[in-house]
């Protein structure tokens, strides 16, 4: 008896996770006018057993770094999340689609499904705290902070510009 209820389980959990998938897929770009550059980040992923040596992906959470990308503007920000999939930090100069959520203490970013289908997306929440004038990024692989203002001209000379589609530096040199 106890076998059919772990089976039980395992197809609800099934079930619900695909519903989710399926519901977070229909994503309108419109509604994502920012962008969002995960400089660095650290995560704990959360598992739920299901009986019989099953486990499936509850949660991930974790803490980071993060550039956003506003009205022709980045502003750097730290951030705290709890999200149903593992967040990843993107080496190069790739960035996903933001909106606030609750404006200046919550970013809602939307990611591929890892694993899923091409075009298929999630969401996730991040609580921020806004950098004041400040961008993050890396030198000799270490994370630093220098003025948004610098790093706005390095966008503007090497025609970088997330927001609308100008997804990797015309010259891809560090900004320094």
């Amino acid at each position: 008896m106890r076998r059919v209820w772990v089976c039980a389980l395992g197809v609800i959990a099934v079930c619900l996770f695909s519903s989710i998938s399926a519901f977070a897929s229909k994503v309108n770009t419109a509604d994502f006018p920012m962008r969002v550059h995960i400089v660095d980040r650290n995560g704990i992923r959360h598992y739920h057993g299901l009986g019989g040596g099953f486990s499936t992906l509850q949660t991930v959470d974790g803490m980071g770094q993060g550039n956003l990308f506003e009205n022709g503007q980045p502003l750097g920000f730290d951030f705290t999340y709890d999200c149903g999939q593992p967040l990843t930090h993107q080496a190069t100069y790739e960035t996903f689609m933001a909106r606030w959520k609750n404006r200046g203490r919550v970013i809602e970013i939307v990611t591929p499904v890892i694993g899923g289908k091409p075009g298929e997306m999630n969401s996730c929440e991040l609580k921020v705290t806004m950098k004041q004038d400040t961008v993050y990024s890396y030198r000799n692989s270490g994370l630093i902070e220098e003025p948004a203002d610098k790093y706005k001209q390095w966008m503007i000379e090497h025609q970088y510009d997330p927001e609308h589609g100008k997804n990797e530096p015309a010259d891809p040199t560090p900004s320094h």
